[in-house]
């Protein structure tokens, strides 16, 4: 590779431009195609998905607070009545049988009023999750592996550009959220000395009503920041998979075969079968050449519905197919229309077509007679 050259300080310096090239091995490895689907797939199976933990998050908190907006009111009854009716029918003296009672009334009570908030909880955390990655299996992420009680590899993760973007996202939304509820407390403290004189009803009312518009507000801005954190985290996703050209080269050659290998595998399987199909010429019962370019061989035993190919080539395989049948005192018959039409229409062990026959009986013909001569 040459180099820019630089006179020294006492003479005037220049570059010579015919002296500059590039050497583009340098960027053989840059990483500037977009991943296939090959190495998105095996990313997936490796639980390297793109997720947003707080999409996740925003949806999941806004669910459970609307079911408990919805279903405040009757958990609030069922709890009220419970508290009342156990206050109002205590018993004077305890037993072990009323304990049992009571943590068994206790459990069916709070069962009924946060199974349906939890199980809301459930399905949103299900689906927003499925909406993400899909449905995914895998025990490879919790597999063991040593790199990862490296502390030297733990700090390299801890100080990573990525951890730096991760802490960056968590300031800006406290910040973002921080401003978002001093706006909203502002807006209602006024409201607040007012509670004082209302009765304990009401006042909870108020203070629900509060806090719920609250919750909702902030739930909306991490809607929205979760959002955004999704799809970046699909951008991040994609460009952390990125390949270069060699990576895409080597996919294939893994996923498809070398293509020298398989060119020489193929060029294997022609001559194993080149070699069976010349095994099979001493055996045939007339070969009809064209004369030179076309030679097929046939073969009629009784019982066959119509003769067989056993042997076709063209030019030198075609020679090599008429040495073999000399050899072997095979009748050689020169016919080429026949010839020809053989050797297009039909392949390595097909029977001749319908229309050939009366040309091929012929020739078959032709050659039991000579047999029959020789013998006699």
């Amino acid at each position: 590779m040459k180099y820019i050259k630089i006179l020294p300080l006492c003479c005037k310096p220049y570059i010579d431009i015919a002296d500059i090239s590039f050497d583009l091995q340098l960027f053989a490895g840059e990483k500037t195609e977009d991943p296939t689907a090959k190495r998105m797939s095996d990313a997936q199976q490796k639980g390297q998905t793109a997720k947003s933990q707080d999409l996740s998050a925003s949806i999941v908190i806004l669910i459970g607070f609307f079911s408990l907006w919805g279903y405040g009111s009757y958990m609030y009854d069922e709890i009220s009545h419970f508290m009342a009716k156990v206050f109002t029918s205590f018993p004077t003296s305890i037993d072990v049988e009323f304990v049992w009672q009571l943590v068994l009334s206790v459990v069916i009570v709070l069962a009924k009023s946060l199974l349906p908030i939890m199980f809301a909880v459930l399905l949103a955390g299900l689906a927003l999750n499925y909406y993400q990655v899909g449905f995914i299996f895998t025990m490879e992420p919790l597999s063991f592996n040593l790199n990862r009680l490296n502390p030297i590899t733990g700090m390299g993760r801890i100080f990573s550009k990525r951890s730096l973007m991760e802490l960056f996202k968590s300031l800006a939304k406290i910040l973002i959220v921080g401003y978002f509820v001093y706006l909203y407390i502002i807006d209602q403290v006024i409201q607040m000395p007012k509670i004082i004189f209302m009765d304990l009803q009401m006042a909870l009312v108020t203070i629900t009503d509060v806090i719920f518009r609250l919750a909702f507000e902030i739930c909306a801005v991490l809607l929205v920041l979760g959002t955004i954190d999704f799809m970046f985290q699909k951008w991040q996703h994609k460009q952390d998979l990125k390949m270069s050209k060699q990576d895409i080269k080597d996919e294939f050659k893994q996923s498809e075969g070398d293509p020298q290998i398989k060119g020489k595998i193929k060029q294997k399987q022609k001559q194993m079968s080149m070699q069976r199909m010349m095994q099979e010429v001493p055996h045939a019962d007339v070969i009809v050449t064209n004369p030179t370019h076309f030679a097929v061989a046939l073969k009629y035993e009784q019982g066959m519905t119509a003769p067989v190919i056993v042997a076709k080539g063209q030019d030198l395989v075609a020679k090599r197919i008429k040495e073999i049948a000399r050899e072997a005192k095979v009748v050689i018959v020169e016919n080429k229309p026949l010839a020809r039409a053989l050797y297009l229409s039909t392949e390595i062990g097909d029977v001749v077509p319908q229309e050939l026959y009366k040309a091929v009986a012929e020739v078959l013909a032709y050659v039991y007679r000579l047999k029959h001569k020789k013998l006699a």
